[in-house]
């Protein structure tokens, strides 16, 4: 069953699949680009969800960004854009109010309702609740694919799908949850993915916590723990890591220039044992690590309770789950404590995986078009500068991943720092590869 996307003649030039932060801001970048009065790119973005939403079961009532606003969706790409996140506070009515605060990091909620709101002035580039199912490729006259048709559902109606032809598609579905093989998730097992929402059905139902369990050592566990610790007054909250304590997260100058988007050239160029040398040398800036504000923060609260004789916060550290157990009304979990290898059964209401996300494998979305993406001697996507994946022969269509190359850029692949750079580039990209003679096409089914 068609709908007006898929009407017959129509082949977009890019085709987004995913429309969180990055997918938007090449939306935006396209949509300056044409309005600019340049050769105009048409382009469509595909996103399951029912409307934007970025990480909303972290959007902790005071949880700030872990990067400066100017990183957000356009101002490292064109400081003058109107989709930045100054010209949001104005229109918002905040913008002195929130210079006077002297901070670079907003509150994570606003910077949420700031892409929403860019996504917004974006709509009409946007399909919400299409979920693609498939990627397939499709072939001209003389044998080459120069196309890709994109199979799509409304999640509501499986049955119903739409199909979109496109000579370029860009992938940016995100991070999927990660956790521990054997994980089942329940009603009192979670991932981080879920948090504020969970917490507020527990709250609003009245159901009592006496005792949280958070696994993890980076900055969503010690969000959790802290999170969890002030909602539920009369729990006991544990946090459980294999370190003696959280890792304060280097965000000194220095080390915050591998985030610069001329270390993307770096990295790129870099021979392969550099490249996994600078990753580990700076996995500190991003990596199970926690913003030194708040590990201050929990050690003081922690210090307090010692000093009044009821300690509700405690640090599991040096620990690992061994096992879990879920009976009627809590769960029994076991806590092994390295050093000694002593294990300690706990009877808890909740336990909460802050055990990190991965890149989604492209191969289970793209099916049959992943078999022409090119690999290295690792079974890597080789992927170029200009986030274009390498593709076998006899293939023009364009395959770009934002997300999942952190073997090709280097560790702001996933991260917004370089977000609105990497969409420029791959805007030009396109363009660039739009300047030699157009291929006369078919319809489109």
């Amino acid at each position: 069953m068609e709908t007006p996307d898929s009407e017959p003649g129509t082949i977009y030039d890019i085709l987004g699949i995913g429309f969180g932060p990055s997918n938007l801001a090449l939306a935006i970048a396209i949509e300056e680009h044409n309005a600019g009065g340049g050769e105009r790119i048409d382009a469509v973005f595909l996103e399951r969800q029912p409307a934007f939403g970025w990480h909303r079961g972290m959007l902790i009532d005071d949880a700030t960004m872990q990067v400066s606003f100017l990183k957000d969706l356009v101002t490292m790409r064109d400081p003058a854009s109107g989709y930045s996140f100054l010209c949001y506070l104005r229109e918002r009515g905040r913008l002195v109010d929130f210079l006077n605060q002297k901070t670079l990091f907003p509150l994570r909620a606003e910077f949420h309702d700031y892409f929403a709101w860019a996504a917004a002035r974006v709509r009409h580039l946007a399909r919400y609740r299409a979920e693609v199912v498939a990627v397939e490729p499709v072939t001209g006259a003389d044998g080459e694919t120069l196309w890709f048709d994109v199979v799509s559902r409304d999640p509501r109606d499986p049955s119903r799908t739409t199909v979109r032809r496109a000579r370029d598609i860009c992938v940016a579905v995100g991070l999927e949850p990660h956790v521990p093989p054997g994980t089942v998730l329940s009603d009192r097992v979670w991932h981080t993915s879920e948090l504020v929402p969970r917490v507020a059905e527990l709250t609003a139902s009245g159901t009592p916590v006496r005792r949280a369990l958070v696994l993890g050592a980076g900055q969503s566990a010690a969000e959790a723990v802290d999170h969890l610790h002030r909602t539920f007054t009369d729990a006991e909250v544990c946090g459980v890591f294999a370190k003696y304590g959280y890792t304060p997260a280097d965000d000194s100058p220095f080390a915050n220039r591998i985030f610069d988007p001329e270390a993307v050239d770096v990295y790129f160029a870099a021979p392969p044992q550099v490249k996994r040398s600078l990753h580990d040398y700076h996995r500190s800036t991003n990596y199970s690590v926690v913003d030194m504000d708040l590990i201050e923060a929990l050690y003081a609260t922690a210090y307090r309770e010692k000093v009044h004789g009821r300690e509700r916060l405690r640090m599991l550290n040096v620990s690992r789950i061994r096992d879990v157990r879920e009976r009627d009304d809590h769960l029994e979990v076991t806590v092994e404590y390295l050093p000694t290898g002593k294990r300690t059964v706990l009877t808890a209401d909740l336990l909460v995986h802050a055990t990190g996300y991965r890149p989604q494998d492209i191969g289970t979305l793209l099916g049959e078009t992943a078999k022409l993406c090119l690999r290295d001697e690792d079974d890597a996507v080789r992927v170029g500068r200009d986030h274009r994946v390498a593709m076998a022969p006899g293939v023009r269509a364009g395959l770009y991943l934002q997300g999942g190359t952190e073997h090709t850029h280097g560790l702001t692949s996933t991260l917004l720092s370089t977000t609105a750079v990497r969409a420029g580039e791959i805007r030009d990209s396109v363009l660039s590869r739009r300047a030699g003679a157009r291929v006369t096409t078919p319809a489109a089914p």
